[in-house]
């Protein structure tokens, strides 16, 4: 299926004009600035007729993390739609069913304004999924309507706000919000909870004292670890030697890094696993013949009732068994990493079988088919990825031909140096994306603060945007490096 029919629809859908001229570091910045300040506006804003909500559940958290939200703020439903229409028209794509050259100008315009207006009407049904379910807790059933459109109109917000960072600031908006998410929860969580539970183990007195003072800082000190072993995956990278066939005696190197694809699969796949979660809820209320098979994929029980209706939570089914629904080790009436892990070895969860009634799963095979999932999940996204962005072997050969280069003691031919990168891209692909896989389910495991997931979005976003900055100062530093790569 061709793409043309955007081109009507396109003049009608609002867009951020690019700039009239190439904005320095410092103007970016400065845009940046004014972006993420309005984004934590919405975040610290509640809408109007909304509860409070107690987001000191494990899955509001790992939400608000991955969607760069804040569950009952006039952006709850975060980054959520944006995410949710990648991943449709990347899987759309890769199936065929969609088909577009991104090289093309025309068709990746006509792209762009299919997934712009794809978010915009998700981010109005993911809106009413969230309050009419019960995740956002409204004061009466009047305001259920009311309250919609503000969760609506606030994620719209996040798509034009995302859409003008892409063009004005130093990142993309999905990256900065979900880092700048990430660092507020650190800082709130080791601030409100975890030097509190210290204070009180040390006024409490007795020979454990101190022991259990330190003990009270395990999460941070999990979120320490994630980081550097984050830090540690992203300098692994191999180095082919390229040859500039034009000048002789001037060459490089072109790095293949180990998480090649960096932290992108993660966020795919977890924000498709927890929009599973939020979606499934209608399920619920599916009654007669199918009422069984619903049960099986997705078992919903209430837990409470709001102004707007009775409150579910996921407590069985196929997509609990997938989803990242863990309790936190210092919250939740835990109390402590040792009952969390007695927790995961003797709790069970209920699977219905459509075909034998209810069956008990421990909490640690859900542990492991959670793990296995999200590395399947990665390694799918991961080679998505490289194809919608152009860093496939074919594509980078392409490009490094274009430009003159070439591998030393092989002939300058795209095809040449793509089967030499085959050797290398398609194997790093799938064993970063399984190694980050891996490390972001360790992580939610492990209970670090911040959600270990969070750490490890947290630190690739850091890095790229490192390397970016990088890239940019040099640029500003030497104007004509920058035309002669343009």
């Amino acid at each position: 299926m061709a793409l043309e029919f955007m081109d009507k629809i396109a003049k009608y859908i609002p867009t951020i004009k690019p700039p009239a001229k190439p904005l320095s570091l410092k103007e970016k910045m400065m845009w940046t600035g004014i972006i993420l300040s309005v984004y934590f506006v919405l975040y610290n804003t509640y809408a109007v007729g909304v509860n409070t909500v107690d987001v000191s559940q494990p899955i509001l958290q790992l939400i608000s993390i991955v969607f760069a939200a804040r569950i009952g703020s006039l952006i709850t439903v975060g980054i959520g739609p944006i995410v949710l229409a990648s991943i449709v028209l990347q899987l759309l794509s890769g199936s065929g069913i969609l088909k577009m050259d991104m090289n093309d100008t025309a068709q990746k315009a006509r792209f762009q304004a299919l997934q712009k207006i794809s978010a915009m009407s998700l981010a109005v049904v993911e809106a009413a999924i969230f309050v009419i379910t019960g995740y956002v807790p409204v004061n009466s059933a009047a305001v259920v309507g009311t309250v919609i459109l503000q969760l609506a109109l606030g994620a719209i917000a996040i798509v034009f706000m995302d859409e003008m960072m892409s063009k004005y600031g130093i990142t993309s908006g999905i990256n900065l919000f979900i880092a700048s998410g990430v660092s507020f929860a650190i800082v709130a969580g080791t601030v409100g909870i975890l030097i509190p539970d210290a204070a009180a183990a040390i006024t409490a007195g007795g020979a454990a004292a101190i022991s259990n003072a330190i003990l009270a800082f395990a999460p941070l000190l999990f979120a320490v670890i994630v980081f550097l072993i984050s830090i540690y995956a992203y300098e692994m990278k191999v180095e082919l030697p390229l040859a500039f066939e034009q000048l002789r005696g001037v060459g490089g190197r072109l790095p293949i890094p180990f998480l090649y694809v960096s932290v992108l699969p993660v966020i795919l796949a977890s924000s498709l696993e927890l929009s599973l979660t939020v979606w499934l809820r209608f399920l619920s209320g599916v009654k007669g013949s199918l009422a069984n098979l619903a049960k099986f994929i997705a078992l919903y029980q209430p837990v409470g009732t709001t102004g707007g209706g009775t409150t579910l939570q996921l407590n069985g089914g196929i997509a609990y068994l997938i989803s990242p629904s863990f309790p936190l080790p210092y919250q939740g009436g835990i109390g402590g990493y040792g009952p969390y892990v007695n927790y995961l070895l003797t709790h069970t969860t209920q699977l219905f079988m459509p075909w034998g009634g209810f069956v008990l799963v421990p909490e640690w095979v859900h542990a492991i088919i959670y793990t296995v999932v999200l590395m399947l999940l990665c390694i799918v996204f991961g080679k998505f990825w490289i194809e919608m962005t152009g860093q496939s072997p074919k594509n980078l050969s392409e490009q490094l031909g274009e430009m003159g280069w070439q591998i030393p003691g092989f002939r300058r031919d795209p095809r040449v140096i793509e089967n030499v990168l085959n050797k290398y891209i398609p194997t790093v692909t799938v064993l970063g994306s399984l190694f980050v896989g891996f490390l972001a389910a360790i992580a939610t495991l492990s209970g670090a603060v911040g959600t270990g997931m969070g750490i490890l979005l947290t630190v690739g976003i850091i890095y790229m945007l490192y390397q970016q900055l990088e890239q940019e100062s040099l640029f500003d530093s030497y104007p004509v490096l920058d035309r002669l790569l343009k």
